[in-house]
């Protein structure tokens, strides 16, 4: 039983990843909470589904179809598609999808695939279907801003659906468990990521992984966990 997942960076400014899995013999997952979202392609039996997917504020249990493939573009923190409403924890379907094809904006799109995925965002930004909010981008790379703080959370909230302090909290939350699964002992991580102490780690980690410290860096969970990273 296994959920296959492999993952490549991105260099454009659009994208923070790009990945893709398969499934066999699992029928669900912890889904880990992740500030940003995916247009995902899944394939089963002939028949494709493309749904947008996320951001997710905490971790949950997601259903896993089996013998399925997926694939997915995770968009950069900022990244937004104007004419689709942000939903936190949920996913909106997009129509007309064919094993060729599907329906975005009004028009016909071909599938992209894990080797092309660039090059059908830019596409995307070509056709103003997607867009990167300049101001929330300088927020994230500590650069001015030039606009109010109130107007910071306004904008921020309005791109990625959640506040500046939610984003914070989630990706220290991811960090804190890479490094516990790669072997970094927990003290360390308490003092690395500025957490108070063992407790608020613990609380952290329930809220937005979905595992203990002890389960991550001895893994043998009864179900896998979703793409996890940091950039």
């Amino acid at each position: 039983m296994t959920l296959e997942i492999e993952s490549r960076a991105s260099d454009s400014p659009y994208v923070e990843r790009v990945w893709r899995s398969r499934s066999q013999g699992v029928d669900r997952m912890t889904a880990v909470a992740a500030a940003t979202w995916d247009l995902v392609f899944w394939g089963r039996a002939g028949e494709v589904s493309v749904t947008v997917q996320g951001p997710e504020s905490r971790a949950a249990t997601a259903p896993v179809p089996d013998e399925t493939t997926f694939f997915g573009i995770t968009f950069a923190l900022g990244t937004s598609m104007p004419h689709l409403p942000i939903r936190v924890d949920a996913a909106t379907e997009l129509p007309g999808a064919t094993r060729r094809s599907f329906r975005l904006k009004g028009s016909s799109w071909r599938l992209p695939d894990y080797d092309n995925a660039e090059q059908f965002v830019r596409r995307l930004v070509h056709e103003d279907v997607l867009e990167r909010d300049p101001v929330v981008a300088a927020a994230l790379a500590g650069e001015p801003v030039g606009v109010s703080e109130r107007t910071l959370q306004r904008r921020f909230a309005a791109v990625t659906g959640l506040t500046r302090s939610a984003v914070r909290q989630i990706g220290r939350a991811r960090r804190a468990a890479v490094l516990i699964r790669g072997g970094a002992p927990v003290h360390d991580v308490i003092h690395e990521l500025g957490y108070f102490d063992q407790p608020h780690l613990a609380r952290s980690l329930s809220r937005y992984i979905g595992r203990t410290a002890t389960r991550l860096a001895h893994p043998d969970p009864p179900q896998p966990l979703s793409l996890l990273y940091t950039s």
